[in-house]
């Protein structure tokens, strides 16, 4: 297994799981502590810090998706650190969108990581 595929085996299943728990449990964001949205940034920061910088590779296959998720991780764990207190998302076209993409994007990751073997594409 390559790199790419250890990752997006992680971060695929992860992505499934955490976008359908938080669709079925969006309420839990309504009334939650600065603390704990800064606690999850720091982990969004962590996790897309460990991804980006062991997988800088830049390339228009599957691959790059993983790279890309890195980064939006880290924006994300950003964002969450330094606006701990700003409004979460509630139910909505917009949330259930991006939650949907999000899971889309974990089940693409989980495809090329379990599915193909990483056989789409040669390489990292």
């Amino acid at each position: 297994m390559t790199y790419s595929q250890h990752i997006a085996a992680v971060l695929g299943p992860a992505l499934v799981v955490v976008t359908l728990s938080e669709a079925i449990h969006l309420d839990i964001w309504e009334d939650v502590h600065p603390t704990v949205v800064y606690l999850n940034g720091l982990l969004f920061l962590i996790g897309g810090l460990v991804i980006a910088t062991t997988h800088n590779l830049w390339v228009p296959d599957w691959r790059g998706l993983v790279t890309v998720s890195g980064w939006l991780l880290v924006i994300a764990g950003a964002y969450r650190m330094f606006a701990p207190e700003g409004q979460q998302l509630g139910p909505g076209p917009f949330t259930y969108a991006t939650i949907a993409l999000l899971g889309c994007l974990g089940l693409a990751l989980s495809w090329f990581a379990f599915l193909t073997g990483g056989t789409a594409s040669h390489g990292s």
